[in-house]
């Protein structure tokens, strides 16, 4: 099975918080897509071991995306030759056209693990003669796949960026987005929780930069190019 994208985030929830309004879109738009969660969330600090799973499940139909889990360790996540390898098989299992990872990161050690074994793995997905390769087994049997695309989506934890490559309207589906994270129970309190407040204070602000409600920002791994220039929504100030 293919997938046009897949959304590699260290924690069930970071997909939805960083970009869970251009997933709902995208979804809308009938592409299939994946969130490929590193770590199982584990422990959760207002649940029982599996409850979290569970949740990532609901809020993946609330956004209308599939999901899989790679069962590494919250909180120990490595960026190691092992995960950069599992990820790029799984790269090459799903044969995206564009791959989200995370945006650059300090505060938490997984996500800053994150943002450069998801670069690895999209290189090493892209090479072949992996028969060759000492501990390249698990790649050699599948054909090389390069991705059209990497993208980072900006990770809430951190400071805001004062510079991105594009951003997303996702004022029209920002409530399911609401929805989705609130189906996480297990981390996030049901009223008045304080990281979802930031969370989407952040979206709110870039979108009122923006001219929208709500927007999410990404960089690019590559620069963008674009055939038409018509493509781009009107700017505030031109």
């Amino acid at each position: 099975m293919r997938y046009d994208a897949l959304a590699i985030a260290p924690h069930p929830d970071d997909a939805e918080t960083q970009m869970g309004g251009t997933l709902a879109k995208l979804a809308d738009r009938g592409l299939r897509l994946l969130i490929v969660d590193l770590t199982t969330g584990e422990p959760a600090e207002f649940a029982e071991p599996g409850v979290r799973a569970d949740q990532a499940e609901q809020a993946a139909r609330i956004l209308g995306v599939d999901r899989i889990n790679l069962g590494l360790q919250d909180r120990l996540l490595a960026d190691t030759t092992e995960v950069r390898l599992e990820v790029a098989r799984v790269i090459r299992q799903y044969r995206p056209r564009w791959v989200f990872g995370i945006g650059e990161a300090c505060v938490h050690p997984d996500h800053a693990a994150a943002t450069g074994l998801t670069r690895a793995a999209v290189f090493l997905a892209r090479l072949g003669q992996w028969e060759r390769v000492p501990g390249g087994e698990r790649l050699a049997s599948q054909a090389p796949w390069a991705v059209e695309r990497l993208f980072f989506p900006h990770c809430k934890m951190e400071p805001p960026w004062t510079d991105f490559a594009f951003a997303v309207d996702v004022s029209a589906v920002y409530e399911r987005k609401r929805r989705a994270l609130a189906a996480y129970q297990s981390i996030f309190r049901p009223e008045g929780d304080r990281l979802l407040a930031l969370y989407e204070a952040e979206d709110h602000y870039f979108g009122r930069l923006l001219g929208v409600a709500y927007a999410e920002i990404f960089r690019s791994a590559s620069p963008l190019l674009v055939e038409d220039p018509t493509v781009f929504m009107p700017g505030l100030h031109g």
